[in-house]
Order: C-alpha cells, then sequence, then structure tokens
C-alpha cells in the first residue's frame, strides 16, 4: 500500500474510532480489520462516512440505511437479525474489496439493489449470524444508446429510473421488465424479470446482451470474461448465488408512440357462471402479442365481494384493439369509453399504480404508490383453465381472507417461443397463466398474522390440484422459505434444495449447481435458497 493511501486509511480509521466506547472492542476489532481491509484492496478513495454505517457509531442513520430499501417490512422487525454494519460502495472496486474482504475475515455477506426479495434474503440472513450487508443503491448510473438500442444499467437504478431514461432519449424505445417502479434492476434481471411486455419480448433476463460482475475471488467480469456458462446462470438463475451483478447491458425494444390501456371491473355477480372468467382462461395466451390482459383478485372491503378486475395493455391504436377484442374476447364488453390511449411510459406510470395523469417523474421517487407492507406470497403457473368447481373453492376462500389478492398474468406469445433451456427461466411453453397469492398486514403487533399465513398455505394447498406437477413449479423471484431451506455444508440439504430447485428451474436446476460448483466452489455466496454446491462434482 502507497504511503499516502496508507495515511488516508488511518486518518479514517482514527475518525470512526472516535464515535465508539470501550466497551464495543470486540464490535469493532472487526469492524476496524474489516475497514483497513477495504483500504488495502482499492485504489479508489474509500469516503467512510459516506460508505459505512454501523448501529454503535449513528443508530438513527443505520436504521434509516438498513430500511430505506427494504420492502417487506416482515424483515425489518425486531426478532429478525440486523447486520452488524452495512457498507454503501460508490464505486466497482469498493465491491471487489468488499468480497475480498468477507472472505478473508469470515464474514457472510447479503447483497441487496432495491429490497423486493419477498424473504428478505437480500439484507437479512437467518442462515447464519454475524453477517454485513453491501447495499448498491449509490450504484445507480444508467447509460442510454438509442442508436445502439442498448442501454447499460448499474444495479443499484431502479427500473423506474430505467424506463424514465429510456424515454427521455426516445418516445418509440422500451424495455420488457417489471411493473413496480421501485424494483431494483440488479436482483430483478436475476430471476427472469417480467412485465406487461412479455407476450411481445419475453422477460427482461431474455433481452440481456452483457453484464459486470464480482465473483467470489473479487474479480470483475464480463461476459467474454466470465464465459457463457456463467452469463447463461445468471440471467434467470437467481440473485446471490454466483456473485454480485454490478450491471446490466440490455437490448431495448420497439414500441409504438400510442400505446392503449384498459381497466374493466367484473363482481362475481357480473360473471354468472364464470362465462367472463373461463374465456379469460381459455384465450388470455393466444391473443396478439401485442396484448397483455393480467387478472386481479381480491376482496372489496366491507361486502366481501371478490372483483375481477381485467387490466389491458396493447401496443397501438384503441380501434385496432376493439377490432381485436370484440372478435376475440365480446365476453369482456370492452368499450371505447374503456380506453385510454397513451405513449409507452405514460403505460408504465398507469400499471405502476399511479394516479391518473401523474408526470412520469413519479418514477424516480424512492416510493411505490402502495408504500411497505408486512407480507407473505407465493406462486404457481397453470397449463390447464382451472374449472368452474376449483374457482368456486378459490373465491371462497379469498371472501374469508383480509388484505388478500390473487394475481394471473397471462403467457404465450413470445414466452411459448423462447426453448426453457435457453435461460435458467423455464416456465414457457405449455403455460397459460401464472399465479401470484398474496396477503398483507400493516403492524408487527398485528394479532391476526398467524391467521393470515395460514389462510395462504392453506389456499396454496387447496390450488395442488389445478396447477402444474411433477414438479409443482414456482417463480424464484418470489421466494418462498415455505419450499424449503438452504443450510451451508449440508450433504442432506442437497437433496433438499432439489425439491424446491425443481420447482423454480425445472431440468435447468441441474446444470446451475454445476456451474456454482465450478465458479464458487466454497459456497461463498449463499443465503437460505441459494444455489448449492455438490461435493461430488468438486473434484470432477
Amino acid at each position: 500500500m502507497k504511503k499516502s493511501k496508507a495515511l488516508t486509511a488511518i486518518s479514517f480509521v482514527a475518525l470512526y474510532l472516535s464515535f465508539y466506547t470501550t466497551t464495543l472492542i470486540s464490535s469493532t476489532s472487526v469492524q476496524d480489520d474489516f475497514i483497513n481491509c477495504l483500504h488495502e484492496n482499492t485504489n479508489v478513495d474509500f469516503p467512510l462516512l459516506k460508505t459505512f454505517f454501523t448501529p454503535e457509531r449513528n443508530a438513527s442513520m443505520f436504521n434509516e440505511v438498513l430500511e430505506s430499501r427494504a420492502q417487506n417490512l416482515r424483515y425489518l422487525t425486531t426478532s429478525m437479525p440486523k447486520p452488524g454494519f452495512i457498507i454503501k460502495p460508490v464505486h466497482e472496486s469498493h465491491v471487489q474489496a468488499s468480497i475480498i474482504c468477507s472472505k478473508k475475515l469470515g464474514i457472510h455477506l447479503c447483497v441487496r439493489s432495491g429490497g423486493h426479495d419477498y424473504e428478505g434474503l437480500s439484507y437479512v440472513s437467518r442462515l447464519e449470524t454475524p453477517f454485513v450487508l453491501i447495499d448498491l443503491s449509490k450504484l445507480r448510473k444508467i447509460n442510454v444508446d438509442i442508436e445502439d438500442n442498448t442501454a447499460w444499467v448499474q444495479s443499484g437504478a431502479t427500473i423506474g429510473e430505467l424506463y424514465y431514461r429510456i424515454a427521455q432519449k426516445s418516445k418509440i424505445h422500451g424495455f420488457p421488465a417489471g411493473i413496480i417502479s421501485t424494483v431494483g434492476i440488479g436482483g430483478h434481471i436475476t430471476g427472469g424479470a417480467y412485465g406487461s411486455l412479455l407476450r411481445k419480448f419475453g422477460l427482461a433476463a431474455d433481452n440481456v446482451l452483457d453484464a459486470k460482475i464480482v465473483d467470489a475471488n473479487g474479480k470483475l467480469l464480463n461476459r467474454t470474461s466470465m464465459g457463457e456458462d456463467l452469463f447463461w446462470a445468471i440471467r434467470g438463475g437467481g440473485g446471490g448465488s454466483f456473485g454480485i451483478i454490478l450491471a446490466w447491458k440490455i437490448k431495448l425494444v420497439p414500441v409504438p408512440e400510442t400505446v392503449t390501456v384498459f381497466n374493466i371491473i367484473k363482481t362475481i355477480e357480473e360473471d354468472p357462471g364464470f362465462k367472463i372468467l373461463t374465456k379469460w382462461q381459455r384465450t388470455a395466451d393466444k391473443l396478439v402479442e401485442e396484448l397483455h390482459i393480467r387478472l386481479l383478485f381480491r376482496v372489496t372491503a366491507g361486502n366481501k365481494t371478490v372483483t375481477s378486475n381485467y387490466t389491458g395493455q396493447f401496443l397501438g391504436e384503441k380501434g385496432t384493439l376493439m377490432e381485436i377484442m370484440k372478435k376475440d374476447f365480446p365476453e369482456l364488453g370492452l368499450a371505447e369509453e374503456d380506453c385510454i390511449e397513451m405513449s409507452w411510459i405514460d403505460s408504465i406510470v398507469f400499471n405502476a399504480g399511479f394516479p391518473r395523469r401523474s408526470p412520469i417523474e413519479v418514477l424516480l421517487e424512492p416510493k411505490s404508490p402502495f408504500g411497505k407492507v408486512y407480507f407473505k406470497a407465493k406462486s404457481d403457473f397453470a397449463r390447464e383453465p382451472i374449472p368452474a368447481l376449483g374457482l368456486e373453492g378459490m373465491f371462497k376462500r379469498l371472501v374469508e381472507a383480509d388484505a388478500a389478492s390473487i394475481l394471473l398474468t397471462p403467457y404465450g406469445g413470445m414466452m411459448a417461443k423462447i426453448p426453457e433451456s435457453e435461460t435458467p427461466f423455464p416456465h414457457r411453453n405449455g403455460t397459460i397463466f401464472k399465479i401470484h397469492y398474496g396477503t398483507s398486514w400493516t403492524s408487527e403487533n398485528d394479532k391476526s398474522v398467524n391467521k393470515r399465513m395460514k389462510w395462504i398455505r392453506d389456499m396454496y394447498s387447496y390450488m395442488k390440484p389445478y396447477v402444474s406437477s411433477n414438479p409443482r413449479q414456482a417463480y424464484v423471484n418470489y421466494r418462498d422459505l415455505d419450499l424449503g431451506k438452504n443450510k451451508k455444508n449440508s450433504k442432506v440439504n442437497f437433496i433438499k434444495a432439489q425439491k424446491w430447485g425443481a420447482k423454480y428451474f425445472k431440468n435447468n436446476f441441474n446444470r446451475l449447481v454445476k456451474i456454482k460448483t465450478k465458479v464458487d466452489p466454497e459456497n461463498f455466496f449463499r443465503h437460505e435458497q441459494s444455489i448449492p454446491v455438490r461435493p461430488s462434482m468438486l473434484h470432477s
């Protein structure tokens, strides 16, 4: 280490130590070692006060940083373990140094971009403590190249920011990612990532051209240097298993200047015999690729009536949409006055749940319009329409719940054309729609939590005959620890991991294990459902 650099490190450590009392020797010793190691392993200045947060130095600031991007309040409760300290890198080399130092000092780490992990795995570890959190929120640069139809976006940027930056450059370019604007792009794509353009262009992961990743040795790699196997694995193999994604190079997709949206709400009474719903199940995946109609069931407060919200987006003008709907889905009763023409970026605002006529700048806001709640969710994939008897039981259970919903997302189109093995995301041809079950509450001390958790598990059990089987499939970006936990250094666990691995990845799971064993044989990147290392492959 150069002399000037050493002096800088010492001065920062001295400033750091001034915040502590002598009663914290054991904890500060680890932190001191980590800080010294960080300075020794980066040539870029490490501004300690802006990048290193501990509960001992400034509890309020530490809590603010921890809570800033934690989207599921279940994992901020007092009973949940907290990181020993948080690092917010402002340069790629800070991430490299953090990995090197975590490995050297034997400290487990979690990595967070947007904090939308359903089970909080990006910012909480029940696997092992102590642990540290690397928060990528300051690495959020976006470089859009319209002439090349591409963009580089750092992991800490949200998809709302990405959409906004694309729209600043062009009215006829878009990207097929999610609808919740606060989702971090880094973790989003690692699970596949879908939105209202999936039937036309597939997943976000299907439109990735390159990536920057830091591996378990602290090396910064791109597509060429990481190799095609690892590049395949990170585009749908789930976050937290192979390295830390620093940036994605994505392929922009063409969108028309005019997009049409609508939202039709039907009650059970307005759909006797489930005529409309049955037609949606048989039609939604077979409509033209430009048309996406998702379906949300929820209970109306007070009268306990289930409403069906048919929310559509069509890449074109309403006149053309009306012709398609009259021909292929007249049962919905869509009228011209239900249709709203707008730009693609305005449709993003609409789908994100912001109030009508909100400026597109709302996509830059750090909070989504839905706010933060305590929640539990699960997922399924349907390959056949749910019969009327199954729907009756589903609605009966939904009416019995409080603050619960079921979302159906249609597949078909491009999703049916891409082979299952093209990326780790295998839920392709034959899937007619994906199911998302959710329940939420607003207080840590809510006495109905056990009831809500029981409800969603009972609903999931009830739906078993009506969804995919052998294996019953699940979406990895909707993490569900009910499917099994992954404990480190356990040979027995590999058998357990195969069960949830098959649900998330089907036959792609074995290839993911092989790649994981090759690139991270010590299983440095790990969490409760990370891809496991297979011991028998280590010396093969």
